[in-house]
């Protein structure tokens, strides 16, 4: 078993292609056996996650999840530990292997209870697995509150349940357990939900087992594209060799978006940063941060630069956007600009222009950002964000970057997305998106391929937060920037 951390290398499979390999595994095996290992897995795990536990609860849904809880129950039982079942289900309408699962539980003397135990050092969630269609109900969504409001860990089988396993949703109640006492064990493959929406939350540290049954043709829905490599610099190089990038906003009282963006730059390795305010009045030096070379955004020659357009441009950019987008050699697009561009059809056009003469571009939108340009809400793309994210790259010829827990990077073709595993919530502070952008904007201005320079940045970007001492002041945009790795 495999854990899941943000330097894993792995492919995310969906629900249909899962279906497809768990079939074929099991047409490989003897009737029963992949039923069997999931158990061993889980009581492995959860001997792992509580070992001086006595008593685990596992409730036990009316399908092939609840099949892999009473195996799980029959090998704790067999170790000495103490499972307390409860089972929400019709015995006479359980598939076959869980059917035979059960029995064998009963066999091994397991005790099964209508309700759950009045104390548990280890509660098991084997209710619903990534066949389920409807949320929880009734007794099980009170197991799953219950389960959770306790201060004891959780071990989920497979997916949480009620979580959809292709795109992050959960149509559970939001768990108020710690992400420390959350824990799920998922078998064959690595599903992308796990990992974005409100998967990150629901699942807690994910752990991996393909149950024996490595390999696949199956084509993935996604990628955890693990840590970067850091890049080389050369003794014999000079600021030339890593390029030039022209921040492009901070309209009048926004200036600090602007400048966050290239503090951030900066200190991620660009040659030069040229930040090319929208306000008039703005000073003509920033004396915090001196290496900022202050310009009139107007008198920028981008031709030879890495644009970064967008951050606290407000109403203003409108107007600089069709010079930027001609122009520019490489371009990320943030914020205000993308909102500029959302309400106009020649800004958009233009947009994918772009891609057909070969000029490398990557938009960060969040997610009203993105439902503006796509014409919908908010919620239509946190519906499903990794089919959001494509249709970005597609509509506009872009690398797409939907922030959010489990950003989604993406471009055209037949590149899977990646998910990005790192960041946490503290991220959740004005000017993290700035900084992101002029990450971006020193990885492009240093040549990386776009695809590339948007995964590494987003998953440096998130690694900060990560690794932020616990003790220290609370994470702010500028701290971030400083912090930002060339």
């Amino acid at each position: 078993m495999q854990r899941i951390t943000s330097a894993t290398v792995a492919d995310l499979f969906d629900i249909a292609a899962t279906r497809r390999i768990e079939q074929a595994a099991a047409a490989a095996l003897p009737h029963h056996t992949l039923m069997q290992r999931a158990g061993l897995a889980v009581a492995r795990l959860a001997m792992a996650v509580a070992p001086h536990a006595r008593t685990i609860w596992i409730a036990c849904g009316p399908g092939n999840n609840g099949g892999d809880g009473f195996e799980a129950a029959v090998q704790l039982q067999q170790r000495g530990f103490l499972p307390i079942v409860t089972f929400a289900g019709d015995e006479s309408r359980l598939p076959p292997d869980a059917g035979a699962s059960l029995q064998r539980a009963r066999d091994a003397g397991v005790i099964f209870a209508p309700e759950p135990p009045a104390t548990w050092d280890l509660a098991i969630d084997a209710l619903l697995g990534i066949g389920s269609t409807r949320p929880p109900a009734n007794a099980m969504a009170e197991w799953l509150r219950q389960m959770h409001a306790m201060a004891a860990p959780v071990l989920s089988v497979d997916v949480p349940s009620g979580l959809n396993a292709d795109t992050g949703v959960s149509s559970a109640a939001p768990h108020s357990a710690t992400a420390s006492h959350r824990f799920c064990a998922t078998f064959l493959t690595l599903k992308p939900g796990l990992f974005t929406a409100q998967g990150r939350d629901a699942a807690g540290t994910v752990w991996f087992d393909d149950l024996g049954c490595s390999g696949t043709a199956e084509p993935p829905a996604a990628r955890l594209a693990g840590a970067p490599a850091e890049p080389p610099r050369s003794h014999a190089s000079h600021k030339g060799s890593y390029g030039d990038v022209a921040v492009i906003g901070g309209a009048s009282g926004m200036a600090g978006a602007a400048l966050l963006a290239g503090s951030a730059a900066l200190h991620a390795g660009a040659g030069r940063v040229f930040v090319g305010l929208l306000d008039p009045g703005a000073a003509p030096v920033d004396l915090a941060q001196p290496e900022l070379m202050l310009r009139d955004a107007n008198a920028l020659d981008l031709s030879e630069m890495t644009a970064v357009c967008g951050c606290g441009g407000g109403t203003d950019i409108r107007a600089v956007l069709p010079r930027v987008l001609a122009t520019a050699a490489a371009l990320v697009l943030d914020a205000d600009a993308l909102n500029a561009i959302a309400n106009d059809g020649a800004l958009q056009t233009q947009l994918a222009s772009r891609a057909r003469r070969g000029k490398p571009t990557v938009i960060t939108p969040h997610p009203l950002e993105a439902a503006r340009l796509l014409n919908c809400t908010a919620a239509d793309i946190q519906a499903d964000r990794l089919a959001a994210a494509r249709q970005l790259a597609s509509r506009y010829g872009v690398v797409a970057v939907l922030k959010g827990s489990g950003t989604v990077i993406a471009e055209g073709g037949s590149t899977p997305p990646v998910l990005n595993p790192t960041g946490n919530a503290r991220l959740a502070t004005a000017g993290t998106g700035d900084v992101l952008a002029g990450m971006i904007g020193a990885a492009l201005a240093a040549r990386r391929p776009p695809f590339e320079a948007a995964c590494e940045a987003v998953w440096r970007h998130g690694h900060i937060a990560d690794t932020w001492p616990a003790g220290a002041p609370p994470l702010t945009a500028g701290a971030l920037a400083r912090q930002a790795p060339c």
